[in-house]
């Protein structure tokens, strides 16, 4: 899994997830908004709409 995460000079973030096929794509997403804060918007590429592999993740803040 890749992230590009891209900062603005205004202080706006732009998420890319390359590498997470299907649903496990949105919620790497949703993983990334708990940390950062809700989306503004939200695009879904082609690796969406392709069969996934189910992804278990653990994140803690410290």
């Amino acid at each position: 899994m890749e992230l590009d995460i891209t900062i603005a000079p205004d202080g706006t973030l732009h998420l890319d997830i390359k590498g997470v096929k299907g649903k496990a794509c949105l919620e790497t997403a949703e993983l990334f908004k708990k940390i950062v804060g809700p989306e503004a918007k939200k695009k879904l590429t082609s690796e969406y709409y392709e069969p996934g592999a189910h992804i278990t993740r653990d994140v803690r803040r410290r």
